[in-house]
């Protein structure tokens, strides 16, 4: 068997699409565990930059099944828009799976995300307005549609009926927004069904089936790790485990059949949203690391937080997930820079911290602790082979090393799939 997790190590954007675009040459199937359409992979394909919300990043090639695992939420039209623009690259989505078990966005989770983040005002989670919070809170309280409801009329009828009980009332009296019918509702998403009919299958038997003949399956994460709902930096997190144990949970395979996981890391920090970043800067370092990064977010294009490598992120994400190994990203953007920081500890009321805080309090307050390195200010976006970077580099990527305790197996010096060193990944 041949399981391997690729999760974010940090508060999502790390450049996981290109990294899971880059490996999925190897594999015979790409599973996207957890999350909806407010995450975003961008990958370069052929000289082209394709945007993926929801579809694995292993639908460029043609020889791999990518998977929509049971954890992941999925706004059909959404969906369909995205394997239109896809069948218009030219690219077949023909070989896409679906869970049976995935749960459905429905239009009022759309409207109930938008109108509660407008009501909090300036206390804003930050969520992408895309319902993806309110679809979990229904599946928590059996209350949510699947995608195997939309092939059986009556029962999707059933169910959306009951859902808009409760839905309703909420769009109208606590938000003055209009309601839905069931017929309405109904027939637009039984529309739906029958153009993703010949995708929807159960996954678990599938998956299981293929590790135990020896086929190579990624499991693909979305967001990150400090976005997790159990360990994120709660309440400004999303809804669903984007850790290594959610693609278990959210694909039905069990533990043992991992073989390896690995974290993606920046070679500096970004977040997207409100919520705790001890090392943000709102300088002319900050700024130049957003323009020279391009940090802009591929599903809202909201501009990110900029800040410095953050080692107790990291390393509390190595714990979580249990990572083997790390690939730094964006390594390339750094070489703007004279002088380099690391955090590599916070201290809040006389005590010092390695890790992220216990308490939520103690991380919003955090004051980071910084060890300064030298820049190299030169290219690197050209270098294939660890050896072709400069000295200053290589120093830089050994200390995460040695803060984060995992090998640093993978570095990304530009967005291209070859701007990528592999060190010490297994290849087929």
């Amino acid at each position: 068997m041949a399981g391997f997790i690729i999760v974010g190590a940090q508060w999502g954007d790390e450049g996981k699409g290109k990294i899971t675009d880059m490996l999925c040459e190897d594999f015979d199937y790409v599973v996207r565990f957890q999350g909806g359409n407010n995450a975003g992979h961008t990958v370069v394909f052929e000289g082209r930059t394709l945007k993926l919300h929801l579809i694995p990043s292993g639908i460029m090639y043609p020889d791999i099944v990518p998977v929509i695992g049971n954890g992941c939420v999925v706004d059909p039209p959404v969906l369909l828009s995205e394997m239109d623009m896809l069948e218009k690259q030219n690219i077949s989505c023909e070989r896409l799976v679906i869970s049976t078990n995935t749960h459905l966005i429905m239009p009022w989770h759309r409207d109930l995300d938008g109108a509660s983040e407008h009501r909090l005002g300036a206390n804003e989670i930050g969520t992408t307005r895309r319902g993806i919070g309110p679809a979990y809170q229904d599946k928590a309280s059996r209350l949510g549609l699947r995608m195997q409801d939309l092939f059986d009329r009556s029962i999707l009828r059933e169910k959306i009926a009951s859902a808009l009980e409760e839905k309703n009332d909420l769009l109208t009296k606590v938000y003055g927004l209009a309601p839905y019918t069931v017929d309405e509702v109904a027939d637009e998403y039984l529309a739906y069904g029958e153009r993703l009919r010949s995708h929807v299958t159960e996954i678990s038997p599938l998956l299981n089936v293929a590790l135990d003949r020896g086929d190579w399956v990624l499991f693909e994460g979305a967001q990150g790790t400090l976005l997790d709902i159990d360990h994120g930096t709660y309440p400004f997190v999303t809804s669903s485990n984007p850790t290594a144990g959610g693609a278990c949970v959210g694909a039905g395979v069990g533990p043992t059949r991992m073989d390896r996981v690995l974290g993606i890391a920046k070679a500096y920090l970004t977040r997207v949203g409100s919520g705790p970043f001890p090392t943000e800067l709102s300088d002319e370092t900050g700024a130049r690391l957003i323009e020279v990064g391009g940090e802009y977010g591929t599903t809202t294009g909201r501009q990110r937080r900029a800040g410095w490598y953050d080692a107790p992120v990291v390393k509390y994400a190595v714990e979580v997930n249990g990572l083997t190994d790390l690939a730094i990203t964006k390594l390339d953007v750094l070489s703007c820079c004279e002088t380099i920081k690391v955090c590599v500890a916070y201290e809040h009321r006389g005590k010092r911290y390695t890790t992220v805080p216990g308490h939520q309090s103690a991380f919003h307050h955090a004051a980071p602790i910084y060890e300064e390195l030298p820049g190299w200010k030169v290219d690197i976006s050209g270098c294939r082979r660890f050896e072709d970077l400069p000295a200053e580099a290589r120093d830089y990527l050994g200390y995460l090393e040695e803060l984060a305790g995992v090998p640093v197996s993978i570095i990304a010096v530009g967005p291209s799939r070859e701007q990528t060193i592999l060190r010490d990944w297994p290849q087929r």
